[in-house]
């Protein structure tokens, strides 16, 4: 069984991201979210819920690579995709090269939310040892 090598949990207010996409909108969103999770909120009935959602776990991610928002790991390096299942991460320059710096093999996501609040909660896993 592959080593935990990261966690990172993150809590997002919804109403928060829902006025910083009133007072800021698309310079925002772009700014934060790839194409792929801006078409995914933008879908739903209330978006600020999921970007955040999506925000949360790019937060949580980021905890996990003991890295926070520096060494080259920015927002739009961090996915979070859904194609019929539960979501997932996809990590692509400076997040990717931390993941794999660090051993990475997989990582597991889950995203939850009531009314008010958004939670993210990533693991990381390390390569499977032979």
């Amino acid at each position: 069984m592959p080593d935990i090598i990261g966690l990172g949990l993150d809590s997002t207010d919804i109403d928060r991201v829902e006025d910083v996409i009133t007072r800021w909108g698309a310079r925002f969103i772009n700014r934060i979210f790839t194409d792929g999770e801006i078409a995914y909120c933008q879908r739903r009935h209330r978006p600020a819920i999921h970007f955040a959602g999506r925000f949360a776990a790019k937060e949580a991610t980021m905890k996990a690579l003991g890295t926070g928002y520096s060494h080259e790991v920015w927002w739009r390096d961090i996915e979070v995709v859904r194609r019929g299942g539960p979501p997932r991460l996809v990590l692509t320059g400076g997040a990717k090269r931390r993941f794999d710096m660090m051993g990475g093999g997989s990582a597991l996501l889950t995203i939850t939310h009531s009314e008010t609040v958004a939670l993210a909660q990533v693991i990381l896993l390390g390569r499977p040892q032979p």
